[in-house]
């Protein structure tokens, strides 16, 4: 009878969970195909930069007084077209780096944080190694409780929104004000640490570079009429907006749109571990349902068995051993 009545208790404690699971693995199940669907978008708007920082590279020669004027304004010479902003290191013994570490608010995601975090302690024992100093940033509680753990302090600590996926407004307000520190000489990269997504429940834990800005090549929408050369567009856009403007804004909105995908990248991968946990969980909880069930059918027809032979031996119907 107590091996009954613990299975009845287990199959009921069972059956309570089974909800929750459902209910997470559902949640998860739509942040995660949020995420890729937004970061879709994300991607659809980084090729609508792509085509027009060719369109701009002629406004930009280096000999034009357009740079000069850009050059008093940043201090930074630009590489054009095509390549990335750089300029002098005040300091070129000692490289000042921002490292961001983009982690997870929720738990219930198996190794993703700790993974995250290993990834980080290489990384900056790389950068100790050559002399860096690293001002570490966190997103995520999860990775920011583990790294406290470990003896690693934070400069800045973020935390994510549970139920939503990142806002852009966070990438931007990031991105704008790390390209302020690196044009005026106050920081010379960011790199970015992150759990890359991979499909179902699969993630590499990766170091990318953020700043300086990696400018895209490539060219324009091309036309293969009369009149059209490779690589340009027809008709020929005609820019309005000054070129100087109109370069920074699409440098400063590249930024943003490489650090947001980044973000949309890392919530895919956590939630799409969730999601198989959930599933394996909910998987599990179905199989014990169905042995503890077995498990108190089989002690019932036992007891009824039991109770059959003793009234069967009480009326002399059979004979007692």
């Amino acid at each position: 009878m107590e091996e009954l009545e613990r299975a009845r208790e287990r199959l009921e404690n069972i059956r309570g969970v089974k909800p929750i699971l459902n209910g997470l693995r559902t949640i998860s199940l739509g942040s995660w195909q949020a995420a890729l669907k937004r970061r879709s978008g994300v991607r659809a708007y980084a090729e609508r930069l792509k085509v027009m920082l060719p369109v701009l590279a002629p406004h930009l020669q280096p000999e034009q007084p357009i740079i000069r004027r850009l050059r008093e304004r940043l201090p930074l010479p630009l590489s054009l077209p095509g390549g990335r902003i750089a300029r002098e290191s005040t300091e070129p013994n000692r490289t000042r780096l921002k490292a961001l570490v983009i982690g997870s608010e929720r738990g219930l995601c198996g190794r993703f944080n700790i993974a995250i975090v290993d990834e980080t302690e290489r990384y900056l024992h790389r950068q100790s190694q050559e002399g860096a100093n690293v001002e570490l940033l966190v997103l995520g509680s999860r990775a920011q409780r583990i790294l406290s753990r470990r003896g690693y302090d934070s400069t800045e600590a973020g935390t994510l929104s549970v139920t939503t996926l990142p806002p852009v407004s966070l990438a931007i307000r990031l991105a704008d004000s790390w390209l302020s520190a690196y044009e005026m000489h106050e920081l010379d990269a960011v790199h970015l640490i992150y759990n890359n997504y991979r499909g179902t429940g699969a993630y590499e834990p990766t170091v990318t570079s953020l700043i300086p800005p990696r400018l895209p090549t490539g060219g324009a929408a091309s036309s293969e009429g009369e009149g059209s050369r490779p690589g340009s567009a027809w008709p020929p856009p005609i820019i309005d907006t000054d070129p100087l403007s109109l370069y920074a804004t699409v440098v400063e909105q590249w930024a943003a749109v490489q650090l947001y995908e980044v973000l949309l990248d890392s919530s895919a991968a956590e939630h799409s571990t969730r999601f198989q946990l959930m599933e394996s969980a909910t998987q599990n909880a179905d199989q014990l349902v169905d042995e503890l069930t077995l498990v108190i059918q089989t002690a019932r027809r036992q007891a009824i068995t039991q109770e059959m032979t003793e009234l069967a031996a009480g009326a002399g119907l059979i004979g007692e051993e």
